[in-house]
């Protein structure tokens, strides 16, 4: 079905603006995926921020132009389904990677992060990334462990001292 002119340049348009937000993008190919399956999938993704575009692959290579997403040019062949990730990188590489495993026939591309392209055996490396809340729970426990390490070290003071003070009353009490 053919596109007009005028949609054309909205849909680059759609695309380049998501493109240039994105933290990573995650490609796959999504033959024989039901559209029962793509809209429970989309629903994810509005979820976890993810944004999922579906575009003719000459579209998408003028809509990546200028964004640091250019070097995912040459894995653009075949039904592609685009996975932008918008405000936690390691979302769309999540999302995809569970969706692969649920249904065989989705098939995983690549991924690009930082203008840098990675293979389809990479996704664990962007899936296994810690969400933010997760980051900032771990920088809260990384930087409270010297406050409690020297609250403990700072109690245990007063109780050496008590202990010694009985240990010198009980010899002379044995003494005595």
């Amino acid at each position: 079905m053919a596109i007009r002119l005028e949609d054309k340049k909205a849909i680059v348009a759609e695309v380049n603006e998501t493109a240039s937000g994105a933290l990573s993008v995650v490609l796959a190919d999504y033959r024989g995926i039901t559209s029962g399956d793509m809209t429970a999938l989309r629903a994810k993704a509005r979820a976890e921020q993810v944004r999922l575009k579906v575009v003719r692959n000459n579209l998408a290579k003028r809509a990546i132009e200028g964004t640091e997403f250019e070097c995912i040019r040459e894995v653009l062949v075949g039904p592609t389904i685009l996975a932008f990730s918008m405000e936690d990188p390691g979302a769309a590489a999540r999302l995809l990677k569970d969706f692969a495993k649920e249904k065989e026939v989705f098939e995983i591309k690549g991924l690009a992060v930082g203008g840098e392209l990675m293979g389809a055996d990479q996704i664990d490396r962007l899936a296994k990334l810690p969400t933010r809340h997760e980051a900032l729970s771990m920088l809260a426990a990384v930087t409270q462990a010297p406050i409690t390490k020297l609250a403990r070290t700072l109690n245990e003071f007063p109780s050496k001292v008590t202990r010694a003070v009985a240990a010198v009353r009980d010899q002379k009490q044995d003494a005595a």
